[in-house]
């Protein structure tokens, strides 16, 4: 497939409330991805709510200043809005009306684009709606692409925790990368992130990219385990925020350039996704940097 990427998911705006005041960002974790991929060279469409309103036009501003198309769900509510609160560098979450109420509808053209995909990257999607996780699964069913899914369950959006378990797995099957991280194995789950990994791949996810925070990442495919530290700079982490979107974008990309064959070539994918993370990591906001980037602030990148 040489179409271009399609991301599913949220766009938002991440309100930041820390001791150096209020910020705001436009963000979402699939607006994150969609970003991340644009800069990586990959031709990206979003497909997203986004409100008729100030907070909209900025998000349609910033998605056109980084070359990503975008096909919108209309949302009655207005534009969702994360507000986070930063305690010893990790936010915690609420969310406003039309975060909490998330809605995408899949007509012609979001079918249309997802079909023509070379790759359809699922993100951050209320899979506890069961016509949405319906309409989604339907949309999937006919591409020839590249499936990646990260559910990126937040507790201040979910409304059923079973329900948004159920509906994950029904999508999981038809996935060649699953990514999880340690925090979701415990939200949805209550298991170690290892045995979802196992579970995930039982289900038939072709491979699981299971993320550790500052313990790194590990792969889990056909006859496959294998796991990388997360990489270091000389320069300080700013901001953690965008180092999961980092990671999926920086997998999806090298999986469209090459689908590794052995243990050593999905070691190779996560040691550079690993190496834009920590990049990724060196400024505030969750826009994906590359490790070149880290040579405008006067420090080496170390890399691992």
């Amino acid at each position: 497939m040489t179409g271009p990427v399609v991301v599913i998911g949220d766009a938002l705006i991440d309100e930041l409330r820390d001791e150096h005041g209020v910020r705001e960002f436009v963000g979402g974790a699939a607006l994150n991805v969609a970003v991340g991929l644009s800069r990586l060279g990959l031709p990206t469409t979003l497909i997203a709510m986004v409100g008729d309103d100030e907070p909209g036009g900025r998000i349609r501003t910033y998605l056109d200043d980084y070359g990503v198309g975008l096909l919108a769900t209309a949302s009655p509510a207005g534009t969702a809005r994360a507000v986070s609160t930063r305690v010893d560098g990790e936010p915690a979450y609420e969310f406003n009306a039309a975060a909490r109420g998330r809605r995408i509808r899949y007509g012609d053209a979001e079918r249309d684009a997802i079909a023509a995909a070379a790759a359809t990257v699922v993100s951050c999607v209320a899979f506890d709606d069961t016509e949405q996780t319906q309409e989604l699964a339907g949309a999937l069913s006919d591409i020839g692409g590249l499936v990646a899914i990260d559910p990126n369950p937040r507790a201040g959006m979910m409304r059923d925790r079973e329900q948004f378990v159920h509906g994950f797995e029904q999508v999981v099957v038809s996935a060649d990368l699953v990514k999880v991280g340690d925090d979701d194995a415990a939200l949805l789950y209550g298991i170690p992130l290892d045995e979802l990994a196992h579970r995930l791949r039982s289900a038939g996810a072709a491979a699981v990219l299971a993320t550790r925070g500052a313990d790194g990442a590990s792969v889990f495919a056909h006859g496959v385990e294998v796991s990388r530290p997360i990489a270091t700079a000389s320069a300080p982490i700013i901001d953690t925020m965008g180092a999961g979107d980092a990671v999926l974008s920086a997998s999806v990309a090298s999986l469209l350039a090459a689908v590794p064959s052995d243990e050593a070539a999905w070691g190779d994918l996560l040691a550079g996704a690993m190496d834009v993370a920590a990049a990724t990591c060196r400024f505030e906001g969750a826009l994906l940097r590359l490790p070149s980037a880290l040579a405008g602030l006067g420090e080496g990148f170390v890399g691992s």
